[in-house]
């Protein structure tokens, strides 16, 4: 099918001679009347619609109506049953975290497509995304941009289990252990851009609390925020040393730097 190209009448001669006749025999027998209501002149056009398809053709034989009856409506089909929903089409790298961007939005696929190209079909409701024709994830459309929308199915086994997490939950469980533990999951989750990306130092506590108990943990916990440095790496080193013990802790703690010649001191820059 060709479209036709503007301002060439002759591209769609018959289209036109149907709007001349329009013209003719519905707009012109209606110039001198006023309507009031729109439904008033589309009631005038219809009556007026009816005779000029009733109308016999001059050199054929039959009129509009008959050979609509005849030809088309014998091809036509029902109406979908529902109404028709806009959509387009976005061709989307899957990224190294199965992830798909639509309009500032992450939308997950099945991980086996990392590095891949895939189509996004998305409308108001819903996004789509297909890969080799068929499709391999289906979405509630969100407009939260920087956002990620994620199916669990999607995901390698090593990452469903830090999904089963939550910030708060993390923050419960160390607080269940003691308070300084809490404190060191909280500096965990809100020392990253994103609380997700601490959750594998949180989840670390929690092997060292089955390793080595939630006393010894909580202890050490306590050393590491005296320290000023709560981290999952120093609680380790701290349990490692024995150093949350009773008797290490009685020892005097030596907070101050040793005198060395590349210690400057604050008196340097005055």
């Amino acid at each position: 099918m060709i479209p036709a190209r503007p301002y060439r009448p002759k591209d769609k001669s018959r289209v036109e001679l149907s709007v001349l006749l329009v013209y003719r025999w519905i707009l012109a027998r209606l110039r001198h009347q006023k309507f009031f209501s729109l439904d008033e002149l589309n009631t005038a056009i219809r009556a007026l619609l009816v005779e000029l398809n009733n109308r016999p053709y001059q050199r054929l034989p039959g009129s509009r109506r008959s050979v609509f009856e005849a030809l088309d409506r014998p091809a036509m089909r029902a109406l979908p049953s529902s109404p028709y929903v806009f959509a387009e089409w976005k061709e989307v790298t899957v990224a190294f975290d199965y992830h798909g961007e639509i309009d500032g939005h992450y939308y997950s696929v099945p991980h086996a497509l990392v590095g891949h190209s895939a189509w996004a079909r998305f409308s108001a409701a819903s996004v789509e995304v297909f890969f080799r024709s068929e499709r391999v994830s289906s979405h509630v459309r969100s407009y939260q941009r920087g956002v990620h929308t994620t199916i669990g199915e999607h995901m390698p086994k090593s990452h469903r289990a830090h999904a089963e997490w939550s910030p708060q939950r993390l923050i419960q469980w160390g607080v269940s252990i003691g308070v300084n533990t809490g404190a060191v999951v909280e500096h965990l989750l809100r020392s990253k851009p994103h609380p997700e990306q601490g959750y594998r130092a949180c989840l670390g506590l929690l092997s060292l609390s089955r390793e080595y108990g939630d006393e010894r943990l909580e202890a050490a916990s306590a050393l590491a925020v005296r320290l000023r440095s709560p981290t999952r790496k120093s609680v380790k080193s701290i349990l490692e040393s024995g150093r949350d013990r009773p008797h290490a802790q009685s020892e005097p703690l030596d907070l101050e730097l040793p005198p060395h010649g590349n210690v400057r001191g604050p008196g340097y820059y005055h």
